[in-house]
């Protein structure tokens, strides 16, 4: 099957029924990540209090009585989540060393259910870009580099060029996410997603990435980039463990204001998913400049396999998705201004020695303390929101936004449940071919796709679908109406099940892990 080692099914059952221990499952697990160190998706490990929440579950599932289906189920979070007694950095020498005195909403929901936290995973600095490569711990490789499909593919074409120098990034900015999960060093991972940081990595790592819907999961303690737009994202293997988490992590939180009001139902997806009475839309607009042939012949081939099932598919428009990178950009930049504020040296995080006078020390706690990504867009922020541009572009912008959102609420008004769209313009990028180009550029190109939903607040979904002529992965990404989650997933299961996309074949992982799950034929493991 295609969701090997997927925990939902079978790694719950196997804990059930004493095949593997919590401990040993989580001692497997830290073995993995030390074997994989040189991807760099972990920031922080947190080895020894992962072992003590394994000991706790064992004793629960001794005890016959487990929290729920993710007790003892090993999970990693991304380093922009607040973690009580865990080292929380943003991938930046500001927050070097800041230890949150409380858990983010999301993370103390996962323990609540007796999730085993391994640690923290690298990103951009925070969360600024959409590659991981430009956080203080350095870039994330993604582990396809290192996979016997893409190394076939690419020996042939140059035997001179050493491996060292081909490895493709992960995406970003929850690249250590997406990569610890691919990578099988842990059953799911936190991200989050401003304008695709969760989706975008997901696409490139061949993993499962959901953004919900804004305000279906608790910001608080996730550290902001856009308040307005920042939802913690959900990767895993499969479309069913997305599920699973997402229903342990919805509903309100007295703590985020933003949140919804009612209560959330957890639900589990039909295990026959149908979707022949859906209508599926196809914007044309997400035809955009860029797109490889090989994603737009897997994106029309999708949309065939839903038209053969008796889905109707239709092409519609969403005319200001032109508009939205340059307001995005006005808009983020904006916010970011705002929230970076609070790092100034005086309550926390890093603080310079300079101390001429407050002003001085603000100053260079801020240049030593961001790099110039983060300073960079402070500057386009703060140009934005001062008083004579504030009018021509701050307001300017939010017009275009409502204009954006409204576009998605006529196409849904008009009868199409989910929208269907490539997640990225290509397959994932040596590093150094992506390093070329600045920051900004880039992660305007590779947002264009994934950040009108932002925008909009809708929930969408990346779910791998096939490997490009390089042997990397492509995803498509699927988006659905306000908080109608359990369709997006629906659709997004049914899709999982057609495309069987192909496991992941690490030999480096394999040669360590030869007896995983021994009592399993499992093709990840084989």
């Amino acid at each position: 099957g295609m969701c090997q080692l997927v925990w939902r099914f079978q790694v719950s059952s196997a804990l059930k029924e004493g095949h593997v221990t919590p401990t040993e499952l989580c001692q497997r697990c830290l073995a993995l990540i030390k074997s994989t160190r040189f991807l760099n998706a972990y920031i922080t490990v947190a080895e020894e209090a992962a072992l003590k929440q394994a000991e706790e579950s064992e004793k629960r599932y001794k005890r016959g009585q487990p929290l729920g289906v993710l007790d003892g189920i090993p999970i990693a979070v991304k380093d922009n989540f607040n973690t009580a007694g865990i080292e929380t950095t943003c991938a930046s020498n500001m927050l070097k060393g800041y230890i949150s005195p409380y858990n983010a909403t999301v993370v103390q929901k996962l323990l609540d259910q007796g999730a085993v936290l391994l640690g923290k995973t690298n990103l951009d600095e925070f969360a600024m870009g959409s590659g991981s490569t430009d956080g203080v711990f350095g870039p994330v490789r993604n582990p396809w580099s290192y996979s016997r499909q893409y190394k076939e593919k690419s020996v042939s074409k140059s035997h001179s060029e050493d491996e060292e120098s081909n490895w493709v990034i992960a995406g970003g900015s929850s690249g250590g996410s997406a990569a610890a999960v691919s990578s099988f060093t842990c059953f799911a991972a936190l991200g989050s997603d401003t304008g695709g940081s969760t989706r975008n990595p997901a696409a490139h790592c061949g993993v499962v990435g959901l953004k919900p819907t804004y305000g279906l999961i608790s910001r608080h303690g996730l550290i902001p980039l856009v308040n307005s737009m920042d939802v913690p994202g959900i990767l895993t293997r499969c479309v069913d463990d997305a599920a699973v988490v997402l229903g342990s992590l919805a509903g309100h939180d007295p703590k985020d204001s933003t949140t919804i009001q009612d209560n959330f139902k957890p639900f589990e997806l039909p295990s026959l998913p149908d979707v022949s009475k859906l209508l599926i839309g196809i914007p044309k607009e997400y035809h955009a400049p860029g797109l490889s042939s090989e994603i737009l012949a897997l994106w029309s081939k999708a949309a065939d396999l839903f038209k053969n099932a008796g889905a109707k598919v239709i092409e519609v428009s969403l005319p200001h998705t032109r508009y939205s990178i340059v307001c995005y950009h006005v808009l983020c930049t904006a916010e970011v201004a705002s929230n970076m504020a609070r790092f100034d040296g005086l309550e926390y995080g890093h603080r310079s020695d300079m101390n001429k006078s407050t002003e001085s020390m603000y100053a260079a706690t801020r240049r030593e303390g961001f790099n110039d990504v983060v300073r960079g867009r402070i500057l386009s922020g703060n140009y934005f929101l001062l008083k004579q541009n504030y009018e021509n572009y701050f307001i300017k912008a939010q017009r275009v936004r409502r204009l954006i959102a409204n576009d998605f609420l006529k196409v849904f008004g008009g009868g199409v449940d989910i929208l269907l769209t490539p997640t990225t313009l290509s397959d994932a990028v040596p590093y150094r071919e992506f390093i070329k180009e600045d920051n900004r550029t880039r992660s305007a190109q590779d947002d264009i796709l994934t950040q009108a939903a932002n925008m909009a607040g809708l929930p969408a979904i990346n779910v791998p679908t096939a490997l490009s002529e390089r042997g990397l992965p492509i995803g498509l990404q699927f988006i659905g109406r306000s908080f109608q989650e359990k369709q997006l997933l629906t659709v997004a299961k049914w899709f999982e099940k057609q495309v069987k996309f192909p496991m992941i074949q690490l030999e480096e992982v394999k040669r360590h892990n030869h007896d995983v799950f021994q009592h399993q034929k499992s093709a990840s493991f084989s």
